[in-house]
This record gives C-alpha cells, structure tokens and sequence, in this order.
C-alpha cells in the first residue's frame, strides 16, 4: 500500500518520533492563532511575549485588546489575532467556567473538532493541531505542505479542495502514524519537495512518487 511506503521510507531519511503530548492544549491553540499568516520564528517570539506579559490566560481574556496586540505585535496581524485570542479566551471560560480544554479529552475527533471551529477564526488546520499536540488525538493538521506533498503523492486527486483534503487523508493514516506522517511531511515539503523546483533526485519518494515518474526533475544548483 502506497502509504505505508511513505511513512516507511520518510521514517528512514527523517528517523522516529515519538508521538507525545507537548504544551497544554490551549496553549497550542494560541500558539497556532498567532503562527497564522507568520514565520515560526515570529509567532514563538509573540507567544512568548504574550506569556510573559500576563500572569494567565485568565488575566489575557480581560485584558484590553490593544495591551494583547502590543503584547503580540511581532507576530504580524496583531490587532486581529489579539481580538480573536481574547474571544476564544472569553468563550471558553464562559462556557465552562475556566480556561482549559481538558473537557475535550473524552470526545471523539470529529465531536472536538466541532467545537473548537465554532469558535472565531479557528478552522479545521488549528483545531487539529490543539488534538494532535496538545490532546494526544491522532487528529491530522493538513497545512500547505502536507496538502501539496499529498497532491504530488496522488494520495488525493488534483480536483480535491484543501476543506475536503483532511478527511480523506486521515481515512488513510493509521492512528499511531499520525504524529509522525505530519511532522515528517512538513519537513520533507521544506528540505526537498518545495513548493517550486522540487528536487525529484534527491527525494527519498522518487521510486514510488507518481509527480517524480511522470515528470522527472533535476535538483536546484
């Protein structure tokens, strides 16, 4: 089966991960608000910012909305993440009563999912990334490389949307791969796979790509 020569043959070149929740859940959900429309490296820099400026999320979902936005201003968009960060906040304690998402350990994937994309600005990417990383929940997050990894893996069609791409992905994904085909099919879309002059020679999938077969490409200079 094609994907279980992916994941073998990505585990090989980018090695074995241990599949372990990280940081508490909402703090994955903020961290993901801010990484929207940014680099890693600036979205790390506001969410750091923004913890040490508050004692607690607490103290973010009453503060006003322009000392969030200063706190965040590195992370690019912060007016608007700053509003939106302090809604989920908000929502969230109003609903029940603290500002914490254990309550969404015992639902299943598609009930948690649900809920975090009712609230603002949170879509199916980032509520998959609050189950993947800080529930433990195989939930896969499909971002622009594992969907365009996907697409040059005829793992789904070209006429497939990126709304429909997850559920048709994670229907193919046993639960304990999850972890690692994310991880290590975002590092394989940055290292090799680009989104432009992918290089097909150097890439460990080349034997069993349909892209790399049917259009065989040199590596950059």
């Amino acid at each position: 089966m094609l994907i279980k020569e992916i994941i073998s043959l990505l585990e090989q070149e980018y090695g074995s991960l241990e599949w372990k929740p990280g940081r508490e859940a909402v703090d994955i959900l903020i961290a993901t608000i801010l990484s929207q429309n940014t680099s890693d490296v600036n979205s790390g820099r506001a969410f750091n910012s923004l913890i040490s400026n508050f004692d607690n999320w607490e103290t973010v979902a009453s503060a006003p909305v322009e000392d969030i936005s200063h706190a965040i201003r590195s992370g690019g968009l912060s007016q608007i993440k700053a509003i939106r960060i302090r809604q989920v906040l908000n929502k969230i304690k109003e609903e029940k009563g603290h500002i914490n998402l254990d309550f969404l350990k015992p639902m299943g994937i598609s009930e948690a999912i649900n809920y975090l994309t009712e609230m603002p600005g949170i879509g199916p990417k980032t509520a998959s990334c609050v189950l993947l990383f800080g529930l433990g929940k195989p939930s896969l997050p499909v971002d622009t490389h594992v969907f365009r990894l996907a697409r040059r893996l005829s793992l789904i069609g070209p006429e497939i949307s990126a709304g429909k791409a997850p559920g048709l992905l994670q229907r193919q994904i046993p639960a304990p791969e999850v972890y690692q085909f994310h991880l290590h099919m975002i590092e394989h879309g940055r290292r090799v796979c680009r989104s432009r002059h992918p290089q097909c020679n150097k890439c460990v999938l080349k034997e069993i790509c349909p892209s790399s077969l049917a259009s065989p490409q040199t590596s950059e200079s």
